[in-house]
């Protein structure tokens, strides 16, 4: 249960090796940057420093997976187990993760919370996003965790923000009506968008807003 993950996975086409492992301290600093470039229009307390991801490493290295091209990060997904109140859910980020974005992390709690996933743009639609998801649903399973909950960055919002709400843009997204390139990308993956989140983090082109989104564990017992 308290392995650490590390294994390749050869992009034929592409003609690299893309490989998988948790968060150590040697990404710490790439993951950072990484972040920045992902989230331009968010306040830098809301996302990752190299600090957060160094406590990251000491507090829970296998909730955390790392993308790299030989020595480049290209994707991250974060995420830490918790408990959590279906009946009132709004929460923002800061919140529910505590301090560094995982000093709430509960090793008993049930539900792994996603704090996190990036992928570098010059790497996008080779699948990177798709296994780390996989990464993280193979982790609930092993750990017996009832599934994943997550406030989905809804980008998309920031061009019809002016025309209707969030909850509204959620609900189309969700009926196939418009298309978000992270949120329909979570839907594709298995996960169902439960309403929104005001305030959820502090990005002017949103409005703070996010999606409530759930993956449930077909395996929990």
């Amino acid at each position: 249960m308290d392995s650490i993950l590390h294994y390749s996975i050869v992009d034929e086409g592409a003609r690299l090796e893309l490989r998988y492992e948790n968060l150590s301290d040697r990404w710490v600093e790439q993951c950072a940057a990484l972040e920045l470039a992902a989230f331009p229009h968010a306040d830098p307390e809301d996302l990752l420093s190299a600090e957060d991801l160094a406590a990251y490493a000491r507090t829970f290295p296998q909730g955390f997976f790392v993308c790299h091209d030989g020595d480049r990060v290209v994707g991250q997904a974060g995420g830490i187990f918790v408990d959590f109140d279906f009946d009132h859910p709004q929460h923002t980020i800061a919140e529910i993760t505590g301090e560094h974005q995982c000093g709430n992390h509960d090793p008993e709690g049930d539900w792994y919370y996603g704090t996190d996933i990036v992928v570098d743009t010059a790497y996008r639609r080779r699948g990177i996003g798709k296994r780390l998801y996989q990464l993280r649903k193979d982790l609930v399973k092993e750990w017996n965790r009832r599934g994943i909950i997550a406030g989905g960055y809804i980008p998309g919002f920031a061009d019809h923000k002016h025309e209707m709400s969030a909850a509204d843009y959620v609900k189309k997204v969700s009926a196939g009506e418009l298309y978000d390139r992270t949120l329909s990308f979570q839907l594709e993956n298995g996960f169902e968008a439960r309403g929104v989140l005001a305030n959820y983090i502090d990005s002017a082109d949103i409005d703070g807003w996010a999606a409530l989104i759930v993956w449930v564990n077909p395996d929990y017992s």
